[in-house]
This record gives C-alpha cells, sequence and structure tokens, in this order.
C-alpha cells in the first residue's frame, strides 16, 4: 500500500468534509478581499485627484466606487463571520489549546471591522452633505483601518507557519504567553506586506479591467479613461514590487519552513544542485512526471549558487511532511501564482515604459485585452497564493506542532457534509445577489449617464429625456442635477 493511502486511513473521517468547508468558504472570501483592502485607497486616490484637479469626473468616479465598496464590505462581513465561525466549529482542537496565543489577531480583525463600518456609513453618506474637504479628511483614515484588518488576519495565519511567544508545560498546553512574539512572528512581515501588495495589484487590475472592457468596445471618454488610468498606474507600480516580495517570502519559507519549500518544489531528497521544475507531478516513490526540468535552478533561486542544499521532503519522517499528491497542488498553484505574476510585470512593463517614454497610454488593443484580463489572473493568483500557503503547510495546522487530524471536530462526517452543501447554497444566494445589485447599479449609472449626454443643438427632440448637465460636469457636491442619482 502507497504511504499516502497509510497515512490517510490514520486521518478521522472528519477531516476530508472540515477541510472541504474550510477550503470553500476561504476561497469564496478571498475573492472579496482585494476589494475590501485597496478599493478603500484606489477611490481616496481618485477623490483626491478631483478635489486637487477640480474634475467633477475624478469625483463622480470616487462616489460610486465608493458605493461599490460599501456593497463589497457587507458582503464581505458575512462571508468573513462564516470563517469566523467554522475556526471554532471544525477545529476546536486547536482554538481550545492555541486560542489564547493567536487570538490576538483575530481581535484586531474584529476591532478592524467595526471601525470600517462605521467610515464607510460616513464616507458614503457624506457624499452632497458635507464640505469637501470635510468630507475627504474623514475617508482618510479608512485604507489605514483596511490594513490594519489584513494585519490581524496575517498575525494569525504567519504564527500558524512559525509558532512562537510561549512555552509548553508537561502535558503539552501553551503558557506564559508572550502576545509581542505571538503576532510577530519571523514569517509575519513577509507574509504581511507579500499579502497587502497583492491586494492592491488585484484590485487595481480588477477596477481598471472594467474600463479596459469599456474602452474596447469604443467608450474614449474621460470618464472611461480616469477610471482605467488611477487604478491601472497603482496596480502597474505594486507590481514590480510585488515579484520582489514574492521572492523574498520564498526564501523565508526556504530557511524558517525548509520542508515546506520541499513540498512547494517538489524536492524529494536533500541535495545541492536541485533542479527546478516548472509544474511537473511528484509520486509517492519521488519520481516526478512531466513538467520542464531546468538543471540547478532550484538551488540557485534559494541561495544564489548552484551548490545550495535544498532540503527535501524525506528528510522528516512521512507523517511529518505533505503527501506526494498535497506537494503536487502546493507546487502548482505555486507555479501558476508565479506564471501568473510575470505575465501581470509584463504589462506594467509595457505600460510604464509607453507612459514615461510618451506620456500616453498604450493604443494596441492587445494591451487592453491583457488589462481586461489581468483583473480574473490576479484574482486566480491570490486563490493559488492560499493554496500553496496552507497546502503545503501539511499535515500540521500549527506548525511542528498540531496536526490537523488532531485540532479537527468530532461531529460526525455525514452531519459536516450536510452543513457544506447548505453552505454552498448559501454562498451562490449570496454571491448571486452580490453580482445582481453590481449590475443593478451599472445599468442605473449607465442610464443616469445616457440622460446626463452632451447637450444637443438648442431645439434638437431627445426622446423625451430631460436636458441635465453630462456627468463629467456633475459635482457631487452641492445642489443636485436634475435626474442624476449617485
Amino acid at each position: 500500500m502507497h504511504t499516502t493511502a497509510l497515512l490517510l486511513a490514520d486521518v478521522p473521517a472528519q477531516t476530508l468534509p472540515a477541510r472541504s468547508m474550510m477550503a470553500f468558504t476561504l476561497a469564496s472570501h478571498i475573492v472579496l478581499v482585494p476589494l475590501g483592502v485597496a478599493l478603500p485607497l484606489i477611490t481616496l486616490v481618485m477623490h483626491g485627484y478631483g478635489l486637487r484637479r477640480g474634475d467633477a469626473t475624478a469625483l463622480l468616479l470616487a462616489r460610486r466606487w465608493s458605493a461599490v465598496m460599501a456593497v463589497q464590505f457587507a458582503i464581505g462581513v458575512v462571508t468573513g463571520t462564516v470563517l469566523s465561525f467554522e475556526f471554532g466549529l471544525l477545529w476546536p482542537g486547536m482554538m481550545g489549546r492555541w486560542g489564547d496565543v493567536f487570538g490576538i489577531g483575530f481581535g484586531v480583525e474584529a476591532w478592524a471591522f467595526f471601525l470600517e463600518a462605521v467610515l464607510i456609513a460616513v464616507y458614503l453618506y457624506g457624499w452632497r452633505r458635507l464640505p469637501a474637504r470635510t468630507h475627504f479628511l474623514l475617508g482618510l483614515p479608512l485604507p489605514l483601518v483596511a490594513l490594519l484588518g489584513a494585519f490581524g488576519i496575517l498575525a494569525a495565519n504567519s504564527w500558524m507557519n512559525t509558532p512562537r511567544g510561549f512555552t509548553l508545560d508537561p502535558a503539552g498546553n501553551p503558557v506564559d504567553v508572550q502576545v509581542w512574539k505571538a503576532v510577530f512572528t519571523p514569517m509575519f512581515g513577509p507574509e504581511y506586506w507579500h499579502f497587502v501588495f497583492a491586494m492592491f495589484v488585484t484590485a487595481g487590475y480588477v477596477v481598471a479591467g472594467v474600463y479596459a472592457v469599456g474602452w474596447l468596445r469604443g467608450r474614449r471618454d474621460l470618464y472611461h479613461r480616469l477610471g482605467f488610468t488611477v487604478p491601472f498606474t497603482l496596480a502597474a507600480v505594486c507590481t514590480p514590487v510585488q515579484f520582489v516580495l514574492g521572492d523574498s517570502i520564498a526564501r523565508q519559507v526556504f530557511h524558517k519552513q525548509p520542508v515546506k519549500f520541499a513540498g512547494i518544489e517538489i524536492v524529494w531528497r536533500t541535495a545541492t544542485h536541485q533542479p527546478e521544475y516548472l509544474f511537473g507531478r511528484l509520486h509517492p516513490d519521488g519520481t516526478v512526471s512531466g513538467g520542464i526540468r531546468i538543471p540547478q535552478l532550484d538551488s540557485v533561486l534559494a541561495g544564489f549558487r548552484p551548490d545550495t542544499q535544498v532540503t527535501g521532503l524525506t528528510s522528516v519522517p512521512a507523517a511529518d511532511r505533505p503527501t506526494a499528491t498535497q506537494a503536487t497542488i502546493a507546487h502548482f498553484a505555486f507555479d501558476t501564482m508565479v506564471g501568473i505574476g510575470s505575465l501581470l510585470l509584463l504589462l506594467a512593463l509595457w505600460y510604464g515604459v509607453l507612459w514615461l517614454w510618451r506620456r500616453r497610454l498604450p493604443v494596441s488593443p492587445w494591451f487592453f485585452r491583457g488589462a481586461a484580463c489581468a483583473g480574473v489572473a490576479s484574482v486566480a493568483a491570490v486563490e493559488c497564493g492560499w493554496i500553496t500557503t496552507e497546502v503545503g503547510r501539511q499535515p500540521w495546522i500549527v506548525y511542528q506542532n498540531m496536526r490537523v487530524a488532531e485540532a479537527v471536530t468530532a461531529t460526525r462526517s455525514t452531519s459536516l457534509w450536510i452543513m457544506f452543501a447548505l453552505v454552498i447554497v448559501v454562498y451562490v444566494f449570496v454571491f448571486g445577489s452580490f453580482l445582481a445589485v453590481l449590475l443593478k447599479m451599472r445599468t442605473r449609472w449607465r442610464l443616469a449617464d445616457a440622460r446626463g449626454g452632451p447637450r444637443p443643438p438648442e431645439g434638437t427632440p431627445r426622446a423625451g429625456l430631460p436636458e441635465t448637465e453630462p456627468p463629467e460636469t456633475d459635482t457631487p457636491y452641492g445642489p443636485r442635477s436634475a435626474g442624476s442619482r449617485l
């Protein structure tokens, strides 16, 4: 019998449904996270630009993005709350033993959620009701509070990867908790900044992609130009930084979690001059099939020298390392993330070089096709990053301190599968409602723009539509124009 089959035979029946439910809810929630973390900053940048330049189009975009931000936050609170309950429901062994050590991160996130809800409400309500400068200043804390929420979650996750800040009593329970060390673990800095810049990159490309599609459909007005340029510029600036941060965190994993690194890079035996496999599948006997083999590259990437020794999976017992299947999943996810990041870097360089050289947007439709796809691709890269992080750590839920099988609930597996099915139904409804609201908002805004388009010559009939100012001249401060909405 294969080693993988032997290991699975020792895993409780609850493990598969519990992990499946957690993976589904986390993968669903993380789709919303980039907008939650980065959209406040993108909106405030557009808002500040509009105030400084007296540009009503920029202010209109900021006002509409703030409405999207509020809807996204409401949905994110629902999905994030589900995840919080799942930690206690599905993994009571971890929360019961280790909650006092790393629970501070969840507390910080809860306060961030509360503050963000208040600030979004004030910011959204303030359009047309507060003086322009006051309204903008009240919105400035929003990006910082969004980063505070990310701080809480990444503190908890980095602790699970490199647990610190406690000692164990004779019974194996943590005592003498040192909060500062438990929060600022060796992996916290690399994880946090890699995550934050990933959110900026992803949100920028997602927002810009909407206007890139409009550009491809012939909408070349100031509204679409600004809507594309501001978020895409932010994403393009952050992309090379994110690439460097990604390389840095991989090197940290090499030093701090060598067995996890071995799983991600499907390295079977400890040796120097290790080859790099682009994709490829690891088998239980240590052989690799498929993929592209590049001699010595893994050692060079890990230590900048071909004679760098890379720890292999067989350096620890089979029970303490990812299975061949888990290593292959993490490896595929990692390579996909790096591949997408490389393509996004080329797109950012295309944009940056042309902007610095000629001070204009690219005119090639292929650039805008790439920009339209960049948002979806960057979301996929974020998903792959979390798969790499979580699957690569297996079989540990708390690295080298507690296995997943030790933390899982004792609830019957049948009940967990039923709960999982119900969660899927609820999430389909929630995300369907989210999409329906966004489409409804888009339709309403397009109708408002159509009613407020440029005035025809005097006396020209407009099929009963009211004659109002075009959206580019409708300011969000002061009296509303006739027929204008959001």
